[in-house]
């Protein structure tokens, strides 16, 4: 009998092992795919560290957090600059004086802003009613139309008029020269990748993988006081009130032989929408790489069925209707803990998740 069966080896599942078993609790790991790590897993292919689910770029304005991933690996000073592809043009991302100045020509902020407000005044959007309104009224049609209206339309697989506006709320605009897409104090990739981190969290608890917690239920309810649940909360439950609805991607990865550098940025966005994917990685990047070789990853955002990965809650009024009634019974549950962003029905970066694990901890061993 262990204390606690831990459902998904990712960030949140890791975090909750590695604090469980610093309180002398025992924990089992069981994760349906073949590795550690959840979405975060690195593997290292010809020496370069391939991130196999996109890219992850740790930051955080948190020193807890950022001092607490430290102690398993030590970070580099990766800055996260990616750029935007839109037919050939190059621009430079978050929306920045020198993305401005590509586009209009002009060298001052208040060149920049007066720019932007002409386009929006132009339009005469009073109240955004979708996601296209609230672009155009946060930056005006060029950016747009260039840089927001494809690449949106194709990872979320519909026209900007019919997602809703808050998607784009949180765009980053900035009238300085600077191409960092993060504000955050702390930022950077772990030196020898990711996995490293959740290897080291695991240590002190059993793990099976390859083995799906579905596949296994009535067997493996019975072998731990609790459960931490971090799959998808509607399979908990059974669907019964309904199914979650989803993004997923495909990954197509390439390792060039004989290629140094493919595209010069880890990062870079294809912001048109005849392009197919969204993006390409090029993983050497993230840790200054300089080996003969390169690998790259492109990105093709899909639809998502029960047999797919679920990586975007589509967050719609639907569909978070349906999730406050798995939450309704969530709540009321004494035994089994929900975490991550697929238990949550909620998009979280890396620092948020060690942020709601810890928290979790908090709450479970009234620290």
């Amino acid at each position: 009998m262990y204390d606690y069966l831990i459902v998904g080896a990712g960030l949140f599942g890791a975090t909750f092992a590695y604090e469980a078993s610093k309180r002398g609790k025992s924990c089992l790991v069981v994760d349906k795919r073949t590795h550690i790590g959840g979405n975060v897993y690195t593997e290292e292919v010809e020496g370069i560290n391939v991130h196999k689910y996109g890219a992850h770029i740790f930051h955080t304005n948190s020193k807890e957090i950022w001092d607490y991933v430290n102690q398993f690996v030590e970070f580099n000073r990766y800055t996260n600059s990616p750029v935007a592809n839109y037919n050939g043009e190059i621009y430079n991302l978050p929306f920045n004086m020198n993305t401005f100045n590509k586009l209009w020509g002009v060298i001052t902020p208040e060149q920049a802003k007066q720019k932007i407000e002409e386009q929006k005044k132009a339009t005469e959007i009073e109240v955004p009613k979708n996601l296209e309104e609230q672009a155009i009224s946060l930056v005006g049609t060029d950016i747009y139309q260039k840089l927001i209206k494809g690449y949106t339309e194709k990872q979320w697989g519909r026209p900007a008029t019919e997602l809703p506006e808050f998607i784009i709320k949180r765009l980053p605009v900035r009238f300085t020269y600077d191409n960092n897409y993060f504000n955050d104090k702390y930022q950077g990739i772990p030196v020898g990748g990711y996995t490293q981190i959740i290897e080291k969290m695991l240590e002190k608890s059993e793990v099976r993988l390859n083995e799906d917690f579905f596949t296994k239920r009535a067997e493996l309810e019975k072998v731990a006081k609790k459960i931490v649940f971090t799959g998808m909360i509607d399979q908990y439950y059974e669907y019964r009130h309904g199914v979650l609805e989803y993004r997923s991607l495909l990954f197509e990865n390439k390792l060039l032989r004989g290629v140094n550098n493919y595209q010069g940025n880890a990062v870079v966005n294809f912001t048109d929408s005849k392009t197919p994917y969204t993006r390409i990685i090029e993983h050497k990047h993230f840790e200054f790489g300089n080996q003969e070789d390169t690998i790259i990853t492109k990105e093709f955002p899909t639809e998502w069925t029960k047999e797919d990965e679920p990586y975007y809650p589509v967050n719609d009024e639907n569909n978070n209707e349906v999730f406050r009634q798995y939450k309704t019974l969530a709540d009321k549950e004494e035994n089994v803990i929900f975490g991550g962003r697929l238990a949550t029905y909620k998009y979280y970066d890396m620092h948020q998740i060690i942020g709601s694990a810890l928290k979790t901890v908090e709450k479970e061993f009234k620290i």
